[in-house]
This record gives C-alpha cells, sequence and structure tokens, in this order.
C-alpha cells in the first residue's frame, strides 16, 4: 500500500465544501442533454422524476464514497481505492479505461457543447454545419491541452469566471422564464401535457444515462474529503446539502424549459438553452446564454485535461503504467504526453462520434467503477476494520447497496436496450486485461 507523505490541511469549512460540490458537478450537462432525455422519456413529469432520481442516486454514491475518500486522501481518488479493495487488476483496469475511452469521451462530450454554442451565438444551426461544429469542438480540445502543457495561470481564471458564467446563466433563464414566458407563449400547461410519444422501461433507463451524465463531478468532494475541516459532521451534510441544492437547480432550469417550451420543442432542441432564451430574447439572449455556456464548457473541458494525470502518476509509481505516459515536462513541469495522448484520442472521438454517443460511453465506462469504488466500503470494513475513519457513511448498510444496485441496473438495461454500443464499450474496458497480463502482472511495487 502506498502511504501519503504527509495529509493536506483541513481548510474547507461547510459552506465552502457545498459550493465546491455543486461548483465542479454543473457543467455542459444540463445545457444540452434535456433534448436527450425529453426524446427518450417524452412527458413532463417523467422528465423531471429522472432529475430527481439521478440526484438521489448521486447522494447515495457521494455519502458512501467519501467514507473511502476519508480513510484513505491518496493521488488516483478511485484508481486508489480499487486498488486498496479490490487488487492491482481492477485498479489497473479502471486506469487503462481512464486512458484510451473515459477521459476521451469526456473530453469529447463537453468540447460538442462548447463548439455548437460557438456556433449558434453567431446564428448559425450546428445540426446544418456538423463538421464545422467538430472541427470548433476539436479546436477546443486542443487549445485546453495547450493550456494544461504550459501551466499557466490561466486555467485557475478560466475556472473563477466560470463558476460565476454558469450560475449566471442558470440563474437568468430560470428567473426570466418565469417572470417573462407568459408574455412569449410560455405556458404552465407544459408540464400536464400527455406523453409526446410512447413510454417505454428500456428508454427511461437509457435516458436516465444521460442525466448521469449532468451529476458526474460528484467524486470530486469526496477526494478532497481529507482537506474539508470535521469531516464527520462537515462531510455528509456538504454532501447532502450539496446534491439537494443541485437537484433543485437542475429541476428548476428543466421547469425553465418545459415553462417556455412544450415537451416536444425541447426533444427536438439540442442547444434548449440557446432556443429557451431566443423565444424570450431573440437573438441578444442567445449571444448571452452562449456566451456564458462556451465559458462554463471550456472550464469543464480544462478540468477534464487536468483528472486524468493523477491516475496516470498514482499508476506508474505502481509500477502499472508505462512510465513513458507520466513523464513531466522539463521546463513547463506538467504531465505532457499524458495531456497530449488524452487531447489526440479526444479530437479522434469528437470528430467521429455524436455527443448522446461520447456521454452514453463516458457515463456506461465509468459508473461500474464508481460502484466498485463504493462496493470498497464493504471490503474494507471486514478486511481493515483498525483503518482510521474519520467519517463513516450514512445509512450503511443501504445507502451503498442502493447506489451499486442502480448503477447494475442501468448497466444491464444499456446491454438489452443500446447492445453494439454498450458491447463495444465494455470490450475495449476489458481489453487492459491482457495488456496488464502480459505487461504488468509480475511487475512488483
Amino acid at each position: 500500500m502506498t502511504v501519503p507523505e504527509g495529509r493536506l490541511p483541513r481548510t474547507l469549512g461547510l459552506w465552502s465544501s457545498v459550493a465546491l460540490v455543486v461548483g465542479i458537478t454543473i457543467g455542459s450537462g444540463i445545457f444540452r442533454s434535456p433534448a436527450g432525455i425529453a426524446r427518450q422519456a417524452p412527458n413532463p413529469f417523467v422528465m423531471i422524476g429522472l432529475w430527481v432520481a439521478g440526484g438521489a442516486i448521486t447522494l447515495c454514491g457521494a455519502l458512501s464514497l467519501a467514507e473511502i475518500a476519508a480513510a484513505l486522501p491518496e493521488t488516483g481518488g478511485i484508481y486508489a481505492y480499487l486498488r486498496e479493495a479490490w487488487g492491482r487488476r481492477a485498479a489497473f483496469l479502471f486506469g487503462w479505461s481512464e486512458l484510451v475511452l473515459i477521459r476521451a469521451s469526456a473530453l469529447g462530450g463537453i468540447a460538442v457543447v462548447f463548439g455548437e454554442y460557438l456556433l449558434r451565438s453567431f446564428g448559425v444551426d450546428p445540426s446544418s454545419h456538423v463538421l464545422v461544429a467538430r472541427g470548433l469542438s476539436a479546436a477546443a480540445i486542443v487549445f485546453a491541452a495547450a493550456v494544461n502543457v504550459r501551466g499557466a495561470t490561466l486555467g485557475a481564471l478560466i475556472v473563477g469566471v466560470a463558476t460565476w458564467a454558469k450560475f449566471g446563466a442558470l440563474a437568468l433563464l430560470v428567473l426570466a422564464s418565469f417572470t417573462l414566458g407568459a408574455s412569449h407563449g410560455a405556458s404552465a400547461a407544459h408540464f400536464t401535457a400527455p406523453s409526446a410519444g410512447p413510454l417505454a422501461v428500456g428508454s427511461i433507463g437509457l435516458a436516465l444515462v444521460s442525466v448521469l451524465w449532468a451529476y458526474d463531478g460528484w467524486a470530486d468532494l469526496s477526494f478532497a474529503s481529507g482537506e474539508v475541516k470535521d469531516p464527520a459532521r462537515n462531510l455528509p451534510r456538504a454532501i447532502i446539502l450539496g446534491t439537494l441544492a443541485l437537484i433543485a437547480i437542475y429541476v428548476l432550469t428543466n421547469l425553465a424549459y418545459l415553462y417556455v417550451l412544450p415537451i416536444e420543442a425541447v426533444a427536438r432542441s439540442p442547444l434548449v438553452a440557446a432556443d429557451t432564451m431566443m423565444s424570450l430574447f431573440g437573438r441578444a439572449g442567445v449571444v448571452l446564454v452562449s456566451v456564458f455556456v462556451m465559458i462554463s464548457s471550456f472550464s469543464s473541458l480544462n478540468g477534464s485535461m487536468l483528472a486524468s494525470p493523477r491516475v496516470f502518476f498514482a499508476m506508474a509509481d505502481d509500477g502499472l503504467l508505462f512510465q513513458a505516459i507520466a513523464k513531466v515536462h522539463p521546463r513547463y513541469q506538467t504531465p505532457y504526453v499524458a495531456i497530449i495522448l488524452a487531447a489526440i484520442l479526444g479530437v479522434a472521438l469528437v470528430m467521429s462520434r455524436s455527443f448522446e454517443r461520447l456521454t452514453d460511453t463516458f457515463v456506461l465506462a465509468i459508473w461500474p467503477f464508481y460502484a466498485l469504488g463504493v462496493a470498497a466500503i464493504y471490503r474494507l470494513r471486514a478486511s481493515r476494520p483498525d483503518l482510521p475513519r474519520p467519517y463513516r457513511a450514512i445509512g450503511y448498510p443501504v445507502v451503498p447497496a442502493i447506489f451499486i444496485a442502480s448503477v447494475a441496473a442501468f448497466v444491464i438495461n444499456s446491454l438489452m436496450n443500446d447492445t453494439t454500443n454498450s458491447v463495444i464499450t465494455f470490450a475495449v474496458i476489458f481489453a487492459g486485461l491482457p495488456i496488464y497480463e502480459l505487461a504488468f502482472a509480475r511487475r512488483v511495487h
């Protein structure tokens, strides 16, 4: 087991932790995913219910994973938890998936939102200029990679600006929709309208996958649990309050969409935030919200580009990765090989796959590893009962079980109703097994 050299000081209070939960999680999903959700679940009540259900699943996972994170505040996050609970093979599979599939899909999904809203801000329909939109998305990935390789302070500035941009965009959209919407054709009758199409359990399950894309980021406060003051008290409160705030924000935003646009229009509107603002303010509203969304999505892109190297460094330290991938730039002191590799794979995917395919692949690839990370709570309580646990999961053992069962259910649903994409995704993940056996199984850390 890798023992951390030291623990970070506990500087995060309750409200700063709540802000961290909300700020990290809100990215591009709420501005792009509702169209796909409305197509799969064309009923206003069901659509809103899916956002609440996604938040409840997220809450169960975060409350559980926080115990592991507080007990093992090590570099690598999920990778470290899998290694300690399930061994090097499981940890390698996660790192392998992060390297070749998860991070590239995340970069692609976020960049698509940036490129499409950029075109829309100039009055161009992205659906009529798909190659141009994809080219802009690829350029955003390349630029984010260059910023991260250079190690400039621009990244920190973007994150700071983006926090206000994303809240500003959502607050403006919600307030404007409910105060001005009635005079622009909005109607509360949209909430009680009958289903715009057939409702099938399998399709509702696939819609939940899109919801979970918007909630992804919940694990990041768990990674910072070693920096939370009085974690036994503040960590669960921050997770609960932060997740409830996210549910409220997401539900209010979707209610605003549905108030201004009937669900059939939401289903036809990939850039639903822009179309909502178009109904209220015309072109000026489209430009304003598009700029906000572009800042938010580029911030998420920048953060996603920073996330992988932490895993790759931990893998290299354990002898589970080729050292060249974790190489640090001699001048800029950044993991430039890992960043460039993630960018190349991200560009390849964004040029060849749709937003829905990218985000579905991401969720299908990473959430089973989240479930394994949460399942580590049972393993470690049995195998290492003396491990210091500054926070113990609320609702144990039921709450972790709910999360694991929920992930298992949507994976099974995806295999049944989106078989080709699901089989390809898991084939890529399990392709790491022979690589592990041939190259890394016999290495001793």
